[in-house]
């Protein structure tokens, strides 16, 4: 693949890794429903860095919401830095990597297998050693990624991630969603947010809300704003942000609302009209009232994958305002495509 074609134009190729997975990932995953049938954990814990800790949280809200197993972080260093082994016996510890080979991940699997855990994976490089210290892997199958900022990655990350709570949970309406996402994120695709250029382009800071399904896709958005445009950016969750980050409110730190299309819409439109009148500027996706500068989406099919469509809008977005802000998306400055911690 070319330069030219690398960030800006990469995310446009997750439709296509979508339809790759749903062949590559059905025996590994029937493979882990099974198990997880059979030996059901009372606790999933996820570990992962960057981007794809962003879609751990997806992954927490998928399963939390769809099978009522309380998710939770893991901190890497425990086994790293302190060797402390967790109790896990019986649990489902979930490694999330693109490359599968920051040290931090593999050796946290690793210690999750000796405290009892079964140790599943995403990845995208089957040989890398994360899968190798794993159980059972499931692909992300998004084939090869050049740009240094994750897209099509992240997104068939997000895909496998439904796929495991669709297939978990036996429902047949989340399983539908997913047959038809790629089409969805073709359409997610070609939808123009430029309304959002003249706000975001001049901001010092800028403040990423979603709720439910989209908090992930707030923080994904927050951190390719960081990574792609040189923009201070931070996520939260509607309900967190009126716990006092609402104080730095103002009319020069615009906000950008992930509005879902579940029962969490409710909250984030009150939250919109309160944020205006304390004189912030709201860019919103989808809205329908009146007042907040509003992007399209596309015709609303599942609250999930709804917002997995969303981050794909954004990626077309992303490279828009990283021209309008001179910055190089090829190129952010001090990062490099793996990124190995410990």
């Amino acid at each position: 693949m070319s330069p030219a074609r690398t960030t800006v134009h990469e995310f446009r190729e997750a439709p296509a890794a979508l339809r790759r997975q749903s062949e590559l990932i059905s025996r590994p995953l029937a493979e882990l429903v099974n198990h997880l049938h059979r030996k059901a954990p009372s606790l999933v814990m996820t570990c992962a860095r960057g981007s794809s800790a962003n879609a751990a949280a997806f992954g927490k809200h998928l399963i939390e919401r769809h099978l009522g197993i309380p998710v939770a972080a893991a901190a890497p260093n425990i086994a790293t830095i302190y060797r402390r082994q967790l109790r896990l016996g019986g649990q489902l510890f979930l490694a999330i990597s693109q490359s599968g080979r920051s040290d931090d991940l593999i050796e946290a699997s690793r210690m999750a297998k000796a405290g009892g855990a079964l140790a599943a994976a995403i990845v995208n490089d089957l040989d890398s050693p994360l899968a190798a210290a794993s159980d059972i892997v499931l692909p992300m199958a998004a084939g090869h990624e050049s740009g240094i900022a994750a897209t099509k990655t992240f997104v068939a990350t997000l895909s496998a991630l439904l796929r495991l709570a669709a297939a978990w949970a036996a429902d047949d309406a989340l399983e539908a969603a997913i047959a038809r996402l790629p089409d969805q994120l073709t359409r997610a695709s070609e939808l123009d947010w430029r309304a959002g250029l003249p706000l975001l382009s001049g901001a010092a800071s800028v403040v990423a809300i979603g709720r439910g399904p989209t908090l992930a896709i707030a923080r994904e958005a927050a951190l390719k704003l960081k990574e792609g445009c040189n923009l201070h950016a931070e996520a939260f969750s509607g309900a967190e942000f009126q716990h006092g980050p609402i104080a730095l409110v103002s009319s020069d730190y615009p906000v950008m609302m992930f509005m879902p299309t579940d029962a969490a819409a409710a909250g984030l439109r009150d939250l919109s009209d309160t944020l205006r009148r304390k004189g912030a500027t709201v860019l919103c996706t989808g809205c329908a009232i009146d007042g907040p500068i509003s992007v399209p989406v596309v015709q609303g099919d599942h609250p999930d994958t709804d917002a997995v469509c969303l981050v794909q809008s954004f990626y077309k977005f992303l490279g828009e305002l990283a021209a309008a802000c001179g910055t190089d998306l090829e190129k952010p400055r001090h990062l490099q495509k793996v990124t190995r911690t410990r």
